[in-house]
């Protein structure tokens, strides 16, 4: 007592099973594409079944919401419903732009807080430990670098609630095993109410994986017209991108146009790559104390693709760094 129960679903990850979404009645006109990905019929499918794999979760989650009713635990219980990725599309998942990082996130908590409400405030990941904690009455632990919202759950108020909450914080840096030697794209993201910036560590390397697999895009019927067909789709997949990038998020969702060289941006710029800068510095951060190539030494236990190198299955250290 309390009890704590986390329900970890595969759903909606990859592979979906072709034409799902179109079998069980969804209509191919509904679909609302992304201006990232190509408005075609076979990309309109494929989001389809995307959406079936969600109301397949989501089915689940209203099984365990009434088992909860049923044992009379329901208004008594923190409920967080998130996912741990963007949705497995080109650009989206496995990236640092909006549809790759803005996760979903529903919470009741009919004991201490009205629901019905929609809450803009910035949450991060590295929140939600503080705020269990809070919850069941424990205060968070001094090394943990996220701050408990349970105050803007109880607080009764919509749209933003708490002030300071002015930015949320990404971070990647291995995704599969995609290039030589299994090295990364290792990126930081600053999100506030406005813009996301960007920081690449490592511009020269290619975001979607080596060329001319491109393995940090999950199979799918899109990644093959993407990868296939070539043009501006894919290269706002799979081409390298500048060190530095900045999108208006309320202006530009899809994030198409960096503004970073832009002269008109230059402040907003300069005060996002600071902000940015300190937070991970404060955090201790290798990629900016100038020892991130540490991240490319650690080895990799899941899946391997012998045809890219580097780590063994068994975990031993690419000879590359043995001496580091």
């Amino acid at each position: 007592q309390p009890f704590c129960f986390w329900y970890g679903a595969s759903e909606p990850h990859r592979v979906f099973l072709k034409g799902a979404g179109r079998k069980a009645g969804k209509r191919i006109e509904d679909v609302r594409v992304p201006a990232f990905l190509p408005d075609n019929e076979e990309v309109r499918s494929d989001i389809l079944d995307y959406y079936q794999e969600i109301e397949h979760f989501d089915r689940h989650l209203g099984r365990m919401l009434d088992r909860l009713r049923e044992m009379g635990e329901l208004d008594h219980t923190l409920v967080v419903v998130t996912s741990d990725n963007g949705m497995a599309f080109p650009r989206a998942k496995a990236n640092m732009y909006e549809y790759g990082i803005h996760m979903p996130l529903a919470v009741a908590y009919p004991a201490a807080g009205k629901g019905g409400r929609k809450v803009e405030d910035l949450i991060g990941f590295y929140d939600f430990a503080p705020t269990f904690l809070e919850a069941a009455g424990v205060k968070p632990l001094p090394v943990m670098t996220g701050r408990s919202f349970l105050d803007v759950l109880t607080s009764g108020k919509s749209g933003r609630v708490d002030p300071a909450r002015t930015a949320a914080y990404s971070g990647r840096e291995r995704h599969s095993h995609s290039r030589r030697d299994n090295l990364g794209y290792p990126a930081r993201a600053l999100r506030t109410a406005d813009y996301l910036y960007i920081r690449n560590f490592k511009p020269d390397r290619w975001p979607a994986g080596d060329p001319d697999q491109f393995h940090d895009i999950d199979g799918s019927p899109t990644r093959d017209v993407v990868v296939k067909g070539g043009g501006r789709f894919f290269e706002l997949a799979c081409g390298k991108r500048p060190a530095e990038e900045l999108f208006d998020i309320r202006k530009d969702p899809a994030c198409l146009d960096n503004l970073a060289p832009s002269a008109a941006h230059a402040k907003t710029l300069a005060q996002l790559r600071q902000q940015l800068e300190r937070t991970l510095k404060a955090q201790a951060d290798p990629r900016v104390l100038g020892t991130g190539d540490i991240f490319d030494s650690y080895p990799r236990h899941s899946p391997m693709r012998p045809e890219l190198g580097g780590f063994a299955e068994r975990g031993k250290y690419n000879p590359a760094f043995q001496k580091k």
